[in-house]
């Protein structure tokens, strides 16, 4: 293996062509990065004062093999200095809440929060949760989050409950999101125990197995919730992209849109439009791209697989950060979700001066917050994205502040940013989408691999854990 291109630079590239620069078997990675930055929706402000703002993920969940993973690749980059952990007992870890009929109310925790009933539930969760043992497992393949939740946990928490979690996590759709791809776990513990609560007890299938670094072990140690970094999250691909430029091994282009690739006698042509040389020569491509991206690439003889990524959709999310002067909630936790049923345009608000007060400028109190609208339901309520403006985004946001949390102060400091199609979104059947396009794949012996939110899960960790299992396979060697 001479030469691999790697195209598409945000977290999932950028993973994919660190585990391809650890082995001996590579020569030369080149990587495509269509914009002027490399890291994707790893996005930060850092504002002269000191305050950091983060325009996409704010934290990482340090939990199971693929959270190990990531923080053994934080350790491997001399960021282990850098890290900001949030412990489960932190405020942010116990308090989150749901907006529902004009109120926040505080999510259920603990034991007390069980057995009793907690608004905006209409009855204690333990009866539900008893009751999910007895519940018959389902024969289909798949089903909707929605349906998945409603027959096993009851409408209620299905409406209420994960309705939310779903906006929060995927700004999608919880009757049309597949509980298989989307929750793995649960859909597994239903299929090995015949129920959620006896899977998460006992165990639901192979786990991954990933050998924990110092900082990993820490995070177990010191019981994280999350993390993040004293600059911002954007510090994670910047040190990547660092760590490639200095290894001598990648070539790393910005502002490189991949236009077209067809295949060669050594594996592939790459066209691309680039400042440089527009046409790379590569024996393996490994493709972080979003699929519909990919789809407009890829040669005529691909057609069935073009089809296929084209099938995958994604959603449009507006972020839109704000500071406050002064103390202004009226709660403290990690932030708000917003059921569809309350409103469909907004997904919920992140309070990012709880968890991170790192992040505040240091002279003065403010408070930072982060107000998400859109997704699955952005052109209902705003329109084609080309023409929803800052002006009625930033609207949108400072009124729901002001209801939801009872601020009546303007901020004295704000950033829309409008991340198109930034979410894949994982319907019904997706796994069987995944399983065809990498058995088309395979059976034509295509020099393709395909990695990112597109497929194996859309969370940070899932997708720099997509880019070494990318590597493993192609390599036929553990990285």
């Amino acid at each position: 293996m001479r030469t691999v291109a790697v195209l598409g630079g945000g977290i999932g590239g950028l993973a994919a062509s660190y585990y391809l620069c650890k082995s001996p078997q590579v020569t030369k990675v080149i990587l495509l990065e269509a914009s002027s930055r490399f890291g994707g929706w790893l996005w930060s402000t850092r504002r002269s004062d000191g305050a950091v703002f983060e325009h996409g993920p704010r934290g990482i969940r340090p939990a199971g093999a693929v959270g190990s993973n990531t923080l053994n690749m934080v350790d491997d980059l001399g960021l282990g200095e850098e890290i900001l952990p949030v412990s489960f007992s932190h405020i942010a870890s116990r308090n989150r809440y749901l907006y529902v009929n004009g109120q926040l109310h505080k999510m259920p925790s603990g034991i007390s929060g069980i057995v009793r009933t907690v608004p905006p539930f209409s009855r204690p969760l333990l009866l539900s949760i008893a009751a999910e043992i007895l519940v018959n497992k389902t024969k289909n393949d798949d089903e909707s989050v929605h349906s998945f939740v409603s027959r096993r946990l009851g409408k209620e928490l299905a409406d209420i409950a994960v309705d939310s979690l779903c906006r929060g996590v995927f700004a999608g759709d919880c009757r049309k999101l597949s509980v298989r791809s989307c929750f793995p776990v649960l859909y597994n513990a239903e299929q090995h125990r015949g129920s959620i609560v006896l899977g998460m007890l006992l165990g639901s299938g192979e786990a991954q197995v990933i050998t924990r670094g110092p900082l990993a072990k820490r995070s177990k140690k010191e019981s994280w919730a999350q993390w993040s970094l004293k600059r911002g999250m954007q510090s994670f691909p910047e040190a990547i992209a660092e760590y490639l430029q200095q290894s001598g091994r990648v070539q790393l282009h910005k502002e490189a849109v991949v236009k077209q690739i067809d295949p060669s006698a050594s594996g592939w042509q790459v066209s691309a439009e680039a400042k440089d040389d527009g046409v790379i020569s590569a024996d393996h491509i490994i493709s972080a791209l979003p699929a519909k991206a990919l789809s407009s690439v890829l040669p005529r003889s691909c057609q069935p697989l073009t089809q296929q990524l084209q099938d995958i959709s994604s959603v449009t999310v507006a972020v839109v950060n704000l500071e406050y002067d002064g103390s202004i909630l009226p709660v403290m936790g990690f932030g708000h979700l917003v059921p569809s049923s309350e409103d469909r345009g907004l997904l919920g608000v992140v309070y990012d001066s709880v968890p991170f007060p790192q992040h505040n400028r240091p002279d003065g109190q403010t408070t930072r917050l982060t107000v998400m609208m859109g997704g699955a339901w952005f052109q209902e309520e705003f329109g084609v994205p080309e023409a929803a403006t800052a002006e009625h985004l930033l609207s949108r946001a400072t009124e729901a502040v002001r209801c939801h949390l009872g601020v009546t102060a303007a901020p004295r400091w704000s950033r829309v940013i409008l991340h198109r199609d930034c979410i894949p979104q994982y319907y019904e059947g997706h796994f069987q989408r995944v399983e065809s396009m990498r058995g088309f794949i395979k059976n034509n012996n295509l020099a393709l691999s395909l990695t990112g939110s597109c497929y194996d899960g859309v969370s940070v960790n899932d997708v720099i854990f997509s880019g070494r299992t990318a590597v493993e396979e192609l390599l036929g060697t553990v990285v």
